[in-house]
């Protein structure tokens, strides 16, 4: 089975077949889903995770929507920080 850990280098093939190696700068979980945040030299990008039933993890796009949401709730969490609501 192949999960993705924080710090992973992972290689992504795009639809033209150019490969681009990432790594994993972060997962998380939002409304039930799972989320890597990925980042190689200037690029970053935003995925979801979705587990087949083989249990192999795969990469898929996220939605125009999701991305608003995620970069909403992000926001929100930086307030409560600022407001030391979060410890």
């Amino acid at each position: 089975m192949s999960t993705y850990e924080t710090n992973d280098q992972i290689t992504i093939v795009d639809d033209t077949g150019l490969e681009q190696d990432f790594l994993v700068e972060a997962l998380f979980e939002m409304k039930g889903q799972s989320y890597a945040l990925l980042s190689a030299e200037e690029d970053m990008l935003l995925m979801r995770v979705e587990v087949e039933q083989d249990n192999e993890q795969y990469l898929v796009d996220v939605s125009e929507q999701e991305i608003e949401n995620i970069l909403a709730a992000y926001e929100i969490a930086l307030d409560a920080d600022e407001n030391n609501i979060i410890h």
